[in-house]
């Protein structure tokens, strides 16, 4: 039975803004959101462009940005998908020159759309014949960024979710999002489930539309978490088979095997997606 998703938050609730001017503009006049909206990509694609589709308008969507908190896509990997999705008719990326008060300066508009479009309606859309309602502002001199920091090592959970994209494009997760529902995830492995039976669990029979995944990978990570395996029973005399260990020694068990994997334990809900 499908589900509903009890997430409020977008996909990606810390999602980097661009600079004023920058980011992600949404095309207009798009058709509304479908499961199949981005079925004719690959499958790289469909999970990078879904991924796109639900951030805001004005969110930083270069190759660099999607890299740090897309988990499974280095920045290479979304370079490509970047250049792809240009190709296909979802995104419009193009230098123009902009006025403001210190003179004339080259700026990068990004256009993305859902529907994917022919190059003479980008064009027109240029020309001003398609209703839009951008208007660009003047962009700050750019920040230096800081020195890159090393990748830390992930466990077989983290992997798993980050991976939900790969399955079905429409669950994609943020790097904080697969963060967040590790501790779960790992107590599903704790309880002798393969990260494949896991997935197959989480991606059966999903609703229309996801709007936000993490919420509804956080609910059906709780819902289905499966029972306690026979391994985890202790007997308790002659004539009786035995009983479950209580949940607080299994809950004891999933956390030195968290320590274990180097997952840290983490209180409370924390972002619901």
């Amino acid at each position: 039975m499908a589900v509903a998703n009890s997430s409020t938050a977008l996909p990606t609730p810390t999602h980097p803004m661009a600079n004023p001017g920058y980011g992600k503009r949404v095309a207009p006049d798009q058709a509304p959101r479908t499961a199949n909206d981005f079925v004719h990509l690959p499958r790289r694609e469909a999970s990078i462009a879904a991924f796109i589709d639900q951030l805001p308008e004005g969110a930083a969507m270069d190759a660099k940005t999607l890299a740090k908190v897309l988990p499974d896509y280095g920045q290479q990997a979304c370079r490509s998908a970047l250049r792809y999705l240009r190709e296909a008719g979802h995104l419009l990326v193009r230098p123009v020159v902009e006025a403001t008060e210190a003179g004339k300066r080259w700026v990068t508009r990004t256009f993305f759309s859902r529907t994917a479009r022919p190059t003479s309606w980008w064009e027109r859309l240029l020309r001003g014949d398609v209703p839009s309602a951008d208007r660009p502002e003047p962009e700050p001199a750019p920040q230096p960024h800081p020195a890159p920091q090393p990748e830390p090592r992930r466990s077989r959970a983290y992997r798993a979710l980050a991976s939900l994209g790969r399955v079905d494009p429409r669950l994609t997760l943020s790097a904080a999002e697969c963060a967040e529902l590790e501790p779960l995830a790992a107590r599903w492995l704790a309880l002798d489930t393969t990260p494949e039976q896991m997935t197959a669990a989480l991606t059966a029979g999903l609703p229309h539309p996801i709007n936000r995944p993490a919420g509804l990978m956080r609910e059906r990570l709780e819902r289905k978490m499966p029972p306690v395996p026979a391994r985890f029973t202790r007997p308790l005399s002659p004539d009786r088979t035995g009983e479950a260990l209580p949940p607080d020694e299994v809950a004891r068990h999933a956390d030195r095997l968290r320590a274990a994997a180097g997952i840290a334990r983490r209180g409370g809900r924390g972002c619901d997606g």
